[in-house]
């Protein structure tokens, strides 16, 4: 395999920010400084969570750039200690920690729900080429959704990718998925990175916790790995 490439269709370049919200013209690091969920908030025009304890308000921006979706999304957030309005604690959410932040750029992750196995044809429909789940800080299990930087061949034009995660392979275990891999006829032989997550939140479930499996093609064969999800949890 050759130089490493970017997967289009996937999700963001890894290294710039494409959705800048800050028209300041002082120095914006590039960097993310959370990888965060994305929810529409009638009071705060929009929330940011970043696992099951920690919500961010934004008090630069007034509505979300991705309109009612929930999202997962990289950002660049400062903390705003000179805010007046501190968001309100019910007795419902006592248990969260909740900050005020200004967003300096964010950018969405493309986020998925499972889709059904077809059996057989699972391979057809959603393809069976080959690709590696990149250990990294983003490669991650909470709030409800795995997201997951993956890396594969692509060829020479980037065309867009199709990863899908598959359920109902196990019917022992709902939560037992096969993650899928159709390049849509771009083979190559650069390596190409991008981000993918999958809401599993309106999946039927005990607790608020679950166990998932992912199961997956490798470059060297059939792979496995577990997760821990905490689900989302409603204020």
């Amino acid at each position: 395999m050759k130089k490493t490439g970017i997967i289009l269709g996937l999700a963001l370049l890894l290294t710039l920010p494409v959705s800048c919200l800050n028209d300041r013209d002082d120095y914006v690091d590039v960097r993310p400084t959370g990888l965060v969920t994305v929810y529409p908030d009638e009071e705060h025009g929009f929330k940011m969570q970043i696992d099951d304890k920690t919500v961010l308000y934004p008090t630069n921006v007034k509505t979300s750039p991705y309109k009612d979706k929930v999202v997962r999304a990289l950002v660049n957030f400062t903390e705003d200690n000179s805010s007046s309005t501190r968001p309100g604690t019910t007795k419902a959410d006592e248990q969260l920690i909740k900050r005020n932040v200004k967003v300096n750029w964010m950018d969405s992750i493309r986020t998925k729900t499972p889709v059904k196995t077809v059996g057989e044809s699972d391979k057809l429909v959603y393809g069976g080429e080959p690709l590696e789940i990149v250990k990294d800080w983003v490669t991650v299990a909470e709030d409800g959704f795995i997201t997951l930087r993956i890396r594969t061949a692509v060829g020479p034009f980037h065309q867009p990718h199709v990863i899908n995660l598959v359920s109902g392979t196990n019917p022992e275990d709902p939560f037992d998925f096969v993650l899928r891999h159709d390049p849509r006829g771009d083979f190559g032989n650069q390596l190409g990175d991008g981000l993918i997550a999958f809401n599993l939140n309106g999946m039927p479930h005990e607790g608020d916790e679950v166990k998932v499996t992912l199961n997956w093609t490798s470059f060297s064969g059939p792979k496995k790995l577990q997760f821990t999800l905490k689900m989302h949890k409603e204020e």
